[in-house]
């Protein structure tokens, strides 16, 4: 009875698990489908070196590309040192009252709404942005900043799990040579978690490339290319939700399928990333 049982779970997370990667392979195939006057046209890659111009009949996204680069990666590396000087207070430096209370604190932090996070942008962050830098304060630097506290969390709680993976015995022979804390981690926690560093840095980088309302409620959605950090810039995905084309079959409402292609394209390089480096790691 209980081996049918495994039976019935394992075809059962199976066949969950080929709906899954179907459901993805579908939706990538229905926008390639809807994007393919563009490939066949040879359109594809001139969008993604044009401007964005509708007054001239030009709806290059090459701009949106920037604004979504600059914006998912600095945010990555804002949020990565934090997150791991966080997850290095919970895992090991700090006592464990005050680090159960801290990872109780970021558990609670993952499970808030985008949309909390771009309110409290709006009324709180871009007034002080504005104030500080005398500029329009929905820029990159607070669409950037925001983004930050919404990818924090989920890396830190990934950190911090790859921590507590170390072999015991590790620590144990660290601690049995006299070393300190700040020691353990340096010399034997980090080195050990590497792995799961690096995958957390992609799932974050990911979700960041992936972000809407951040960017479409912090960042301007000015059309240009940023040439500062309190410039206003429009991302991929708020391109997205901002065109408005009652003619479907024109270039307009086309463009915004090349910037679900490109996007998925970037994840696509990020997961061929993470493989490649999961077999380095592997003897």
């Amino acid at each position: 009875m209980t081996k049918a049982f495994e039976t019935v779970l394992e075809k059962t997370f199976f066949f969950f698990a080929l709906a899954s990667a179907g459901v993805v392979i579908l939706i990538f195939g229905f926008m390639l489908v809807l994007g393919l006057p563009l490939i066949k046209g040879g359109l594809f890659f001139g969008l993604l070196t044009q401007p964005w111009s509708p007054h001239h009949g030009v709806f290059g996204i090459y701009q949106m590309i920037a604004g979504t680069l600059a914006i998912a990666l600095l945010s990555v590396i804002f949020a990565f040192p934090l997150s791991l000087g966080c997850a290095a207070l919970i895992s090991v430096l700090a006592p464990p009252i005050f680090a159960g209370f801290l990872r109780k604190v970021v558990q609670m932090m993952t499970g808030i709404p985008t949309v909390v996070f771009g309110f409290v942008g709006i009324f709180l962050l871009i007034p002080i942005v504005r104030e500080v830098f005398n500029g329009g304060g929905m820029c990159i630097l607070s669409a950037v900043i925001m983004l930050t506290l919404l990818i924090s969390p989920t890396m830190i709680l990934f950190f911090s799990e790859s921590f507590d993976r170390v072999p015991k015995s590790y620590i144990n022979a660290v601690d049995s040579l006299g070393g300190t804390r700040v020691q353990k981690l340096l010399y034997v926690i980090l080195p050990c978690s590497r792995k799961g560093i690096l995958t957390g840095l992609m799932l974050a980088l990911g979700r960041a490339f992936g972000d809407t309302l951040i960017a479409l409620m912090l960042a301007g959605n000015a059309v240009q290319m940023p040439g500062s950090l309190l410039d206003s810039a429009r991302t991929l995905t708020a391109h997205i939700a901002l065109v408005i084309a009652a003619d479907y079959e024109s270039l307009e409402f086309k463009s915004i399928f090349a910037c679900g292609i490109t996007l998925y394209l970037f994840t696509t390089v990020l997961i061929l990333m993470l493989r490649a480096s999961e077999r380095k790691e592997k003897p």
